[in-house]
C-alpha cells in the first residue's frame, strides 16, 4: 500500500510532491518534497527546464559575456592608445616649440642610481691602465726583468679574467638580478686588489691581476644593463606608444630578434676594437714626445682632458641627435683622424708640421671615440635587448670585446714593426669606415622609443615596421 502511493505521488505531482493524493501520509509527503528540493539543486533542469535547453542558455551566456570581455579589452585598448597618443603629441609639441629642457626632468630620478652604476667604471679604467707604466719596475722587483713573455702575460691576464667574468655575467645576472650582482662583484676586486698590493711572487701577481680582471669583466655587462633598465623606468611615461596589435605574434619572434640583437652587439664590439682605440692610446705618448711633451703623465692628462670633453659632448648630442646618428658621425670622424694622421706620416712634409698634424688627429681621433664609438656602443646593445634576453646578449657582446681587446693589444706593435705605424693606422681607419657603414645598414634608432617599436624596426616587414 505505501509503495503504490509513494508511486502514485511522484508520477502525478512530480514538480509540487506537497500536492499528493489524500492517501499520502504526512512523514512520505515531506520526505518527497526534500527529496525533489535536493534534485533540483543538484540539476537545476530538474524542475522546468529539459538539460538541451538549460546547456543552450549557459552557451549563449557564455558568448555574451566573453563578447562584453572582449568590447571591454577593446575599449581599454583605444584608451591606452589614446593617451600614449596625447603623450606623444605633447612630447612632440614641447620639442617643437623649443622648450624641451626646460621641462623634461623625467631623468632626475635615475640620475643618481646612473651615476652610482658609472662609478665602477673609473675601476675598469685605473686597472687597465694601472701596470702600463709601472711593469718594469714591479718586473725588476719579482725577479722577470726583461722577460717580455711574461710581462705581456702580467697585462694578458687581467683581459683574461675579464672575459671570463663577462662571459659569466649574464648567469648572475639572471640568477641574482643587478643589485646582488653588483654586491658580489665586489668580492674579486677587493680580494685582487690586496693581493696584487702585497704581491712577493709571480703566482701572486698573476692571481690578484686575474681576480681584478673578473670583477671588471662583470662591471663592463652590469654597468649598461643596469643604468638602461634604471632610465628605461624613468622615462617609460614619456615614451611608451602603446602597441594594441597581437601581443602573441611578438612573442612569437623574440628568439629571432635576441639573435639578431646579438649579432649587431657582437659587430659593434668587434669593429669598435680593431678600429684600434687601444693602439692609439698606447702609442699617443711617443705621439706627444715628437711635439716636446715629453713628459708621460702631462701626455696622459692631455689624453684624459680630450677623452672626458668627449663624453660630455656625448651627453649632450645623445638625446639631440639620437644614438644611430652619433654613432655614425663618430666613426666618420674616426676615419678623418686617422686619414690626417696617415697623411703627416706619409706626405714629404716638414717635420714639425708632421709632427703637429699626428698630435691633432690623435687628439681628434680620442675626441670622437669618446663622443660617440665608445659610450653609444654599450648603451644601444641593452636597449635593442629585451629584459628577459639582455644579460645573455651583453655577456656575449662584452666577450667579443675582451678576445679583440687582447688581440689588438698583443699584436699591435708587432704589426707597427712589420708594416710601419702608417700602414696600421689605415687599418684602423679603414675599421673606422667599416663600422659606420654596418651602423647605417644594420642598426636602428633607439631614442624615444619603446621596445615594441624597436623590435618592429628590427624587422620592417613586421607590420610595416620602419627604421
Amino acid at each position: 500500500m505505501l509503495e503504490t502511493t509513494t508511486t502514485s505521488a511522484l508520477h502525478q505531482h512530480q514538480n509540487f510532491p506537497l500536492l499528493s493524493t489524500a492517501k499520502s501520509t504526512p512523514v512520505l509527503v515531506i520526505h518527497n518534497y526534500n527529496l525533489s528540493i535536493s534534485k533540483k539543486r543538484k540539476n537545476p533542469c530538474f524542475h522546468s527546464l529539459s538539460c538541451s535547453d538549460y546547456k543552450k542558455r549557459l552557451q549563449v551566456s557564455a558568448t555574451r559575456k566573453q563578447q562584453q570581455e572582449q568590447q571591454e579589452q577593446q575599449e581599454e585598448q583605444k584608451l591606452l592608445s589614446g593617451l600614449s597618443d596625447q603623450i606623444w603629441n605633447g612630447k612632440k609639441s614641447l620639442q617643437e616649440n623649443g622648450s624641451d629642457e626646460a621641462t623634461d626632468l623625467g631623468w632626475l630620478p635615475a640620475f643618481p642610481y646612473a651615476l652610482f652604476a658609472s662609478m665602477f667604471n673609473f675601476l675598469f679604467g685605473y686597472h687597465i691602465g694601472v701596470m702600463n707604466g709601472p711593469i718594469v719596475s714591479v718586473a725588476k722587483e719579482l725577479g722577470f726583468e726583461g722577460n717580455s713573455f711574461l710581462e705581456g702575460l702580467v697585462v694578458s691576464t687581467f683581459i683574461g679574467g675579464a672575459f671570463v667574468g663577462s662571459i659569466s655575467s649574464g648567469f648572475l645576472v639572471d640568477k641574482l638580478g643587478c643589485r646582488r650582482a653588483f654586491q658580489g662583484d665586489t668580492i674579486p676586486l677587493v680580494l685582487g686588489a690586496i693581493i696584487s698590493a702585497q704581491a712577493h711572487s709571480l703566482d701572486e701577481i698573476l692571481w690578484g691581476r686575474f681576480l681584478v680582471g673578473l670583477g671588471v669583466g662583470v662591471n663592463t655587462v652590469l654597468v649598461p644593463i643596469y643604468i638602461s633598465e634604471v632610465a628605461d623606468n624613468s622615462i617609460y611615461c614619456e615614451h611608451p606608444r602603446v602597441y594594441s596589435g597581437d601581443w602573441n605574434a611578438i612573442c612569437c619572434r623574440k628568439s629571432s630578434l635576441a639573435m639578431q640583437v646579438a649579432f649587431i652587439g657582437g659587430a659593434l664590439f668587434l669593429l669598435q676594437q680593431f678600429a684600434g682605440v687601444n693602439g692609439v692610446l698606447f702609442f699617443s705618448s711617443l705621439t706627444f714626445a715628437d711635439v716636446g711633451i715629453t713628459n708621460s703623465a702631462l701626455a696622459s692628462l692631455c689624453v684624459g682632458f680630450t677623452d672626458l670633453a668627449g663624453a660630455l659632448n656625448a651627453t649632450y648630442l645623445m638625446e639631440k641627435q639620437g644614438r644611430k646618428s652619433l654613432l655614425i658621425g663618430s666613426y666618420l670622424g674616426m676615419t678623418a683622424s686617422m686619414l690626417l694622421v696617415v697623411s703627416a706620416i706619409s706626405l714629404p712634409v716638414e717635420k714639425d708640421i708632421g709632427n703637429t698634424l699626428s698630435v691633432l688627429g690623435t687628439t681628434m681621433y680620442i675626441f670622437f671615440f669618446a663622443s660617440g664609438a665608445g659610450p653609444v656602443t654599450g648603451l644601444i646593445i641593452p636597449e635593442l635587448s629585451s629584459t628577459r634576453t639582455r644579460g645573455k646578449i651583453m655577456s656575449f657582446s662584452l666577450a667579443v670585446h675582451w678576445v679583440c681587446n687582447f688581440l689588438v693589444g698583443q699584436f699591435f706593435l708587432e704589426l707597427a714593426e712589420k708594416f710601419g705605424v702608417a700602414s696600421v693606422y689605415a687599418g684602423f681607419g679603414g675599421f673606422s669606415l667599416m663600422a659606420a657603414t654596418f651602423g647605417y645598414y644594420f642598426t636602428v634608432e633607439t631614442k624615444g622609443r619603446s621596445l615594441e617599436e624597436i623590435e618592429m624596426s628590427l624587422n620592417p616587414n613586421f607590420l610595416g615596421g620602419n627604421k
